[in-house]
């Protein structure tokens, strides 16, 4: 069945090219003007937190990585966080994020690195969204409110925009994924496009994005299908999400076949304990630019910065339209709708499924789909008739957002009061730019009003997050943190360290002398500790280590203990070159006696002195020429050849012994011996190693690393690619039919009737 005239109408977006980019640009100047009002207030609000503990140290050393000639897989001696593949935010296979390694270590300023990217993503997102707006027939100027409202909305700006990056890149390749795929449906463009944006969006590696590309290609298939009453547009795009999906599944199979023996091997069941979930009522504050938020997260029970808010005019502007009207755009809506009523269940609850916790991660698709729905009904079905019942029944929405925003946020009842007035203000500007001039002219309005607002909220709030005070400057980290080469360990616990400073040069701060995180990524030290989301369980119990590398006071114990098998001490089996202990956690360490084979020494440098006490090797460091071998039982065994990824060893064992290696046993490690399969072994569950069998004479033992799945994922790649190919040469098909049909006609379409038929049909 064919749609009608009426909602052909709609398959066009409206407004000249010229006024289409105009009215972009527009979006895009107004995120850069944001961002320049909110460094203005903070010069360090887009880098704190996980992008300046996790994310940019991740890139500099991704990039080190690649400069070397190599790709990222395992960093041996980085035991908290080495198995790039398994991390999976990486982007390892995103040629976007990529890129940004690769450039990473040419940047010294790593807050103006941050910003540089996130405005980058923030000017794809509002684009986005933008254009998504338009192919549902948004008007370009409410379309352009809509795309520069989103990278402002409460989540986004305070947690995606300060802390997860990640998050962000990946909302960002879907909005544009789901208007590309929009019009790949209808007809106006290939799959090619759809299928690059979903495949970005997917292969960031940030598992709330990948499962939400996949929720928003139903969404539009299912959508695509009600609102053209055809099934081919619905089937072209669900095929172009799966190809997408097979080429990206390589993202993630090292992760899922690798659980088993890291923190995520727990993440099973359901359940709900509040944490970051986002209760239905809290949509009621998304206009009152004040508000706070019932919803938990670390700072307590209430977060205390407007996360939940949207856009001031977003509410307030439901009682300008003609409701009556909507039902007939309904259809062609059924996409947005779908998920927004998604989301809308999701962001409620419950706060674990499985691996996937915290449904509030998933906010700015409420407020995106919000402001695409609420621009688009304004454009095409807004407003003045009856006008006052209109103004009588936005005020009262305007009133109920203050109470609401008052009960969530009290003690803040006279700021809440203050943003209602400022709403009926500038919201009564904006309907006398609409009635004397025109909607462009409210619009406008509108668009210099979203920086103002950001720049209150951020002088106003702070995130929800910690400010570490990294340095910002990789020349200046390097050159004030002591030089130490060779495999360190450091002992203490970060929340030992936290002060009330203001800047990255206050003298109390560890930098100078201790790393947490990914700090000691940014000056290219190798350290045990690291930032890691996933961890390998019993090595993480071994010391106790917590995701940001912190360690519990009996770690300085538990590392000199002596493994029964092998006879050595769990130091010697990591081999550690070095341990740095905290004093604050261990204010007399160094009036116990050095164990064996180690001494106490004199920090390098004066922070380090005041702040730590260093054990170090009696014999020097570990030469790397030894490869990894740190222990034989009943077996002898001569390094040959030594890489991150492999190990050949010349072995012998008469009566049969074993081979241990400073790795962890992570899946995806074979051996072969002279060829032959051998079974690879976790000793403690943690130290790689081999049994040899007797008789063993100068045999050559082999191990390999293979990251599980990449064999799988590599098929699914070349899956993707096969069904993206064949997408495109059926798309090239029909557009030679449809031009062939439109440049020769037959004859029943000479009939006036039946060409309009075929016209209407084309386009569908």
């Amino acid at each position: 069945m064919i749609p009608s005239r009426t909602e052909h109408a709609h398959f066009s977006v409206l407004g000249s090219r010229r006024e289409r980019v105009a009215w972009g640009a527009a979006a895009a100047l107004v995120v850069v003007v944001g961002y320049a009002v909110i460094l203005a207030i903070d010069p360090r609000f887009f880098y704190i937190d996980d992008t300046e503990s996790g994310a940019v140290p991740n890139w500099l050393q991704l990039g080190r990585i690649m400069r070397e000639g190599h790709f990222p897989s395992l960093v041996l001696d980085q035991w908290m966080t080495g198995n790039y593949p398994v991390e999976g935010q990486g982007g390892l296979w995103n040629p976007v994020q990529m890129a940004i390694n690769y450039i990473s270590p040419s940047v010294d300023n790593l807050a103006l690195l941050a910003t540089v990217v996130k405005l980058g993503f923030s000017i794809a997102l509002a684009w986005g969204v933008y254009r998504v707006a338009l192919v549902y027939g948004s008007r370009p100027a409410w379309a352009a409110v809509a795309g520069a409202s989103a990278p402002f909305v409460g989540f986004t700006l305070f947690f995606e925009n300060t802390s997860w990056v990640t998050a962000l890149m990946g909302t960002a390749w879907i909005m544009n994924a789901w208007a590309s795929s929009v019009r790949y449906a209808r007809g106006r463009s290939g799959p090619i496009w759809p299928f690059v944006f979903l495949y970005l969006a997917i292969s960031v590696g940030y598992v709330h994005a990948a499962v939400m590309a996949g929720v928003m290609i139903g969404s539009v298939a299912i959508g695509e299908y009600v609102f053209q009453r055809n099934w081919r547009p619905a089937l072209r795009v669900a095929s172009v999400g799966i190809a997408a999906a097979a080429c990206g599944a390589i993202t993630f199979l090292p992760g899922v076949l690798t659980s088993s023996v890291t923190w995520r091997s727990g993440d099973e069941g359901t359940f709900n304990d509040n944490f970051l979930t986002a209760p239905w009522s809290e949509t009621l504050t998304a206009s009152i630019p004040s508000s706070v938020t019932s919803i938990e997260s670390w700072t307590g029970e209430t977060t205390a910065s407007p996360v939940t808010y949207i856009a001031w005019f977003l509410v307030p502007a439901l009682a300008f339209i003609a409701w009556r009207k909507v039902p007939t755009a309904l259809r062609e809506l059924t996409a947005p709708l779908i998920l927004l009523v998604f989301v809308l269940v999701f962001t409620a609850g419950p706060s674990d499924i499985g691996p996937i916790r915290w449904p509030a991660r998933v906010l700015p698709f409420v407020a995106i789909i919000a402001l695409i729905l609420v621009t688009t009904l304004v454009s095409r079905y807004g407003t003045f008739d009856k006008i006052r019942p209109r103004l009588l029944a936005a005020s009262l929405l305007t009133l109920v957002l203050v109470l609401r925003a008052g009960s969530s946020g009290p003690e803040l009842f006279g700021r809440h009061v203050v943003s209602g007035v400022f709403i009926i203000v500038v919201g009564g500007c904006a309907l006398y730019l609409a009635h004397r001039f025109s909607t462009r002219a409210t619009a406008a309005l509108l668009l210099a009003t979203i920086a103002p607002v950001a720049m209150y909220q951020v002088a106003s709030y702070d995130p929800p997050f910690d400010k570490w005070w990294l340095p910002t400057s990789q020349a200046e980290a390097k050159a004030e943190f002591p030089q130490w080469q060779g495999s360190t360990l450091q002992l203490g616990d970060r929340t030992l360290t936290e002060t009330s400073a203001t800047s990255e040069d206050d003298p109390k701060l560890p930098w100078h002398s201790q790393v947490y995180g990914n700090s000691a990524k940014i000056m290219g030290l190798d350290y045990v500790n690291a930032y890691t989301p996933v961890g390998y369980l019993d090595f993480a119990n071994l010391l106790c280590f917590e995701h940001e590398g912190s360690t519990c006071p009996d770690a300085l114990r538990r590392v000199f203990q002596v493994d029964a098998y092998t006879g050595k001490t769990y130091a010697d089996l990591m081999r550690l070159d070095r341990i740095v202990v905290q004093k604050n956690q261990y204010p007399l360490a160094d009036t116990r006696q050095a164990p064996p084979g180690w001494t106490w020494v004199t920090p390098p440098t004066e922070d380090a002195e005041r702040q730590t006490y260093v054990l170090e090797r009696t014999d020097g460091l570990i030469p790397d020429s030894t490869g990894r071998v740190v222990a034989t039982v009943g077996a002898t065994a001569v390094p040959q050849s030594s890489s991150a990824e492999s190990e050949h060893v010349l072995v012998s064992s008469p009566a049969g012994g074993s081979v241990v290696f400073a790795r962890l046993a992570w899946p995806g490690y074979t051996a072969t011996l002279n060829g032959e399969p051998l079974q690879t072994k976790g000793l403690g569950d943690i130290f790689l190693y081999v049994d040899l069998p007797p008789g063993t004479n100068d045999a050559e033992l082999a191990i390999t690393f293979t990251p599980p799945g990449q064999k799988l994922g590599f098929a699914g790649m070349a899956g993707g690619v096969l069904i993206l190919i064949v997408l495109v040469v059926m798309d090239v098909r029909r557009r030679r039919t449809e031009k062939t049909q439109v440049s020769k006609p037959d004859e029943e379409n000479l009939d006036p009737e039946s060409a309009e038929h075929s016209t209407s049909a084309t386009n569908s």
